[in-house]
């Protein structure tokens, strides 16, 4: 059984740094790519970020770019990251990660179809 668990959110103020988890079990990660997405009060769920596990290439949303970075533990073989940094008020949301039904990096959402329960994130002075 696919699951995945998400944590790590928080409040933290405007150019500080968070480090979500996504705990995976029941599967491999090297089959899948693995998603970032979060959700903003009235707003659709954007793609944050993606992780190829076949061969360890990622991908950002243009927002996140040189703040945000994505990586897998090698050592746990069962958990990927989302480093946050430089975050910015408008970051706040809850952040889902979620795995992919198609082998190439998306960040759109009809193409994942397991979901983490989500993590609040909010950046609030």
């Amino acid at each position: 059984q696919v699951q995945l668990v998400d944590s790590g959110g928080g409040l933290v103020q405007p150019g500080g740094s968070l480090r979500l988890s996504c705990a995976a079990s029941g599967f491999s990660l090297d089959d899948y790519v693995i998603g970032w997405f979060r959700q903003a009060p009235g707003k659709e769920r954007e793609g944050v970020s993606c992780i190829s596990g076949r061969n360890g290439a990622t991908f950002y949303t243009f927002s996140v770019r040189g703040r945000f970075t994505i990586s897998r533990d090698y050592a746990k073989n069962t958990v990927v990251y989302l480093q946050m940094d430089s975050l910015k008020p408008e970051d706040t949301g809850v952040y889902y990660c979620a795995t992919a039904r198609v082998t190439y990096l998306s960040l759109a959402s009809a193409e994942y179809n397991n979901w983490g329960q989500g993590t609040q994130v909010t950046v609030s002075s």
